[in-house]
């Protein structure tokens, strides 16, 4: 009823003695939900005093701990043309067991005898050096030869300079004996004039005496003449001198400019003798890369490049591997709000995809299918999906991981932080703030034992 008139009838009309009314009025089922009301609401105020572990989640895929046991490809260091394979997909190849055999591409080696052709190169080549060697010890010696017969040709010409100067000296001395004979050939040729015109001498004695006097003038003469002659023999030595030693520096010279020329050939040949070698090396390191070979024992996932006759260019990838050996370990991202939060050796839950799984993200020993993980690097540059990669390692401590994990599989990480109250969690995930700023206990302790010093 409204009870909206003014007359009111409730007042008036006990509604129990009607059936319908004992029916309603007499039940006492709101007591019951009252208590049930009190006591649910004991409980929600419990709960929300429990420990509530903080955590950051995130999603990321099943890798290998160091990077030689991670898939890779297998590549070609040369372009070269598929002949034949020796594996299929699938099977297992140990390190250093033959892929494919390729062949060259390139015209310059097309050549079967290269290898044989360019060691007669070098073995033509290494005469060669040794004959140019032979012709400059040939050389060395004529030059030797040379200088020891330039010393011996001017000794025998400053002999013969030596000679002429004493022969000038002695030429000198006769030029002047000369020169005192003829005056007293004129004295005496004067005196016995005068005594014949005394009359005290013939005219025989004076012709005597004159005749004498023209001897003794042309021996002047010749005397004279003869120191000249001995003068210009020491000209002529000294000249010889100056010949000689011109003579022998362009020979000796020439000599050695073709010495010189000889080892600048040499050494040229030298030159050539490496390149070659080299050019052997090159060529016999090439010719093993005709065939391609695994670099470590492990598993043929595909064969990028298939069939025969395909050619490829250098570092193209042709076949997949994986490793037959490897420590797993997942790779997960992280939001860069919350790289602070994470260290090293920080313990993280994983759950794998395919393993079922009960997970109470803030109660992690209630948990059942996941399996203890550890950080064991945090990289330091964002990645292209605008997160942190964060590498995990299984921990020793915690439960073992499945031995049927594949590479690649994926995973989800809940990286455990703060115990905190389920209160205070929800006021925080209401207000979209961090987990708490913490640091491990390690470095709190390293920290204390800063602040004590």
């Amino acid at each position: 009823m409204l009870n909206i008139s003014n007359n009111s009838l409730n007042g008036k009309v006990d509604l129990k003695k009607f059936k319908s009314g004992k029916k309603i009025f007499t039940k006492e089922y709101y007591k019951a939900f009252n208590k049930f009301l009190i006591i649910f609401s004991v409980l929600i105020l419990i709960i929300l005093f429990l420990p509530w572990t903080q955590n950051i989640s995130g999603n990321g895929v099943v890798t290998t701990l160091t990077l030689e046991q991670r898939p890779q490809t297998i590549q070609s260091q040369i372009p070269g043309r598929i002949e034949e394979w020796f594996i299929k997909e699938g099977d297992y190849v140990k390190k250093g067991d033959t892929i494919l055999r390729i062949s060259e591409v390139k015209s310059e080696y097309f050549d079967n005898q290269l290898i044989e052709r360019t060691n007669q190169q070098i073995e033509a080549k290494s005469s060669s050096v040794n004959s140019y060697q032979f012709k400059v010890d040939a050389l060395n010696r004529q030059i030797s030869a040379l200088k020891q017969e330039r010393i011996l040709k001017l000794e025998q010409t400053q002999n013969k300079l030596l000679q002429a100067k004493l022969k000038v000296k002695s030429d000198s001395i006769d030029f002047e004996a000369a020169k005192t004979n003829i005056k007293i050939a004129e004295r005496q040729f004067t005196r016995t004039e005068t005594l014949q015109k005394e009359g005290l001498k013939a005219v025989k004695d004076v012709e005597e005496k004159r005749l004498k006097l023209q001897e003794t003038q042309a021996k002047l003469v010749s005397k004279e003449n003869k120191l000249l002659a001995s003068k210009n023999e020491v000209i002529n030595a000294k000249v010889e001198i100056s010949r000689v030693k011109t003579s022998y520096t362009d020979k000796i010279s020439k000599a050695e400019s073709d010495m010189f020329t000889a080892e600048s050939s040499g050494f040229d040949a030298k030159a050539q003798v490496s390149k070659l070698e080299n050019s052997n090396s090159n060529y016999k390191v090439r010719s093993s890369l005709l065939y391609v070979t695994a670099p470590q024992n492990g598993y043929i996932n595909k064969a990028i490049k298939g069939g025969i006759g395909v050619t490829f260019k250098e570092g193209e990838d042709l076949v997949g591997i994986m490793p037959s050996k490897y420590d797993l370990a997942v790779e997960t991202f992280v939001r860069p709000i919350d790289l602070p939060l994470l260290h090293l050796n920080e313990k993280v839950r994983v759950q794998f995809d395919g393993w079922p799984a009960i997970v109470f993200s803030g109660w992690p020993n209630v948990s059942y299918g996941t399996y203890g993980a550890k950080v064991v690097a945090i990289e330091n540059f964002i990645s292209t999906n605008g997160n942190y990669r964060v590498l995990l390692a299984p921990d020793e401590t915690a439960e073992t991981w499945p031995e049927a994990i594949r590479v690649g599989s994926g995973a989800k990480t809940i990286a455990l932080l703060e115990d905190v109250p389920i209160w205070f969690e929800l006021w925080r995930q209401l207000n979209s703030f961090p987990p708490n700023y913490y640091q491990p206990t390690d470095s709190k302790a390293s920290k204390s034992d800063d602040k004590k010093k």
